[in-house]
């Protein structure tokens, strides 16, 4: 196996010149670094990462911890972390917390132990007092999609009210009255603050919120069915829905079709994240743009910036949502 200073003497450079090359850091010309790298691929020099971490103090591993590993919201979240930290030369571990308490903190625990530098979590079921108690904890960590006050500096999160308020706001905007919502779990932060939107943009148009068109879901695609059936089945007029999530929108709006109901003839709908299936599904689903991919990156460069001190841009800790109108809304007339 070949050695760093075989490389070194190959390429006729300096043991410091060879290190920089392989770690990039400091100063080395275009030239020499082509040198360095051709003398490595002929001599099949492969860096000893342990070694550099024992010199460096740092795995050059980042912990991310999701809810799940598939479905187009994740997907995009681990693609998206994924991508920016190869860019930058680390490596990540991922865990999956399943949205459960004693779950994420195992997946926590696991991550602290592979010795990650950092860790992105995306933790809906810990609690902020947990997150706040571990906030000077030796493995620095940064939140997506959740903001906990009193360290609103570690997180990277959605202005989850605001999404909740333009979605219904347009289905007032377009003439609907009767809106039934199906939320997320309310025991979660952001399901909480989507229904708070839609309730603002209700007392906007003096419409008076009523319970009974409330129905928790669970943000996937059969929590959606079950709540539509649950609707129609109560027998109170709605002429729209509000979904906080695509994935339950898709499943609602199956529900709809398959009891004879045209969309968006007889039923409107607006979802919440932009997830790919939006776009394909027919009628194409209004909805609103969630930035996960953005806010992805963001929590990377959090990374880069305050563990790796890479300098870079200014850290962006609060996304704003918009609204994507397309085919799945109709004006309402009365």
């Amino acid at each position: 196996m070949a050695t760093i200073y075989e490389v070194s003497e190959l390429a006729g450079v300096s043991l410091a010149t060879v290190s920089r090359v392989i770690n990039d850091s400091g100063r080395v010309s275009e030239k020499t670094r082509k040198k360095v790298l051709a003398a490595m691929e002929q001599l099949h020099y492969r860096p000893n990462t342990i070694a550099q971490s024992l010199a460096s103090n740092r795995s050059n591993c980042v912990g991310v911890l999701v809810s799940e590993l598939h479905g187009p919201f994740f997907g995009a979240m681990l693609t998206a972390i994924e991508e920016s930290l190869r860019s930058a030369h680390k490596f990540v571990i991922f865990a999956a917390g399943h949205s459960d308490k004693a779950s994420e903190r195992e997946g926590i625990r696991f991550l602290v132990s592979r010795n990650c530098d950092a860790l992105i979590l995306h933790a809906e079921s810990i609690s902020d007092k947990y997150l706040l108690e571990h906030q000077e904890a030796p493995t620095p960590f940064v939140l997506i999609n959740r903001s906990v006050p009193g360290m609103s500096e570690n997180c990277i999160t959605l202005n989850n009210e605001r999404g909740g308020y333009l979605a219904s706001r347009y289905l007032l905007q377009m003439g609907h009255r009767e809106i039934a919502y199906v939320s997320g779990p309310l025991s979660w932060g952001d399901a909480q603050d989507r229904l708070a939107g839609h309730r603002r943009a209700l007392a906007e148009f003096s419409v008076d919120f009523d319970e009974r068109l409330l129905i928790e879901g669970d943000y996937h695609e059969a929590g959606g069915s079950n709540a539509l059936n649950r609707l129609l089945d109560q027998e109170i007029p709605f002429s729209a829905v509000a979904c906080a999530n695509d994935e339950m929108a898709v499943g609602a709006m199956t529900v709809a079709r398959d009891r004879g109901l045209s969309i968006p003839g007889d039923l409107s709908f607006v979802g919440f994240d932009n997830a790919p299936m939006s776009r394909y599904i027919f009628p194409k689903l209004s909805t609103i743009d969630y930035p996960i991919g953005d806010m992805s990156r963001m929590a990377v460069r959090w990374v880069l910036k305050n563990v790796y001190q890479e300098e870079g841009a200014e850290i962006q800790h609060v996304f704003e949502p918009s609204l994507l109108v397309r085919d799945s809304v109709r004006r309402f007339a009365r």
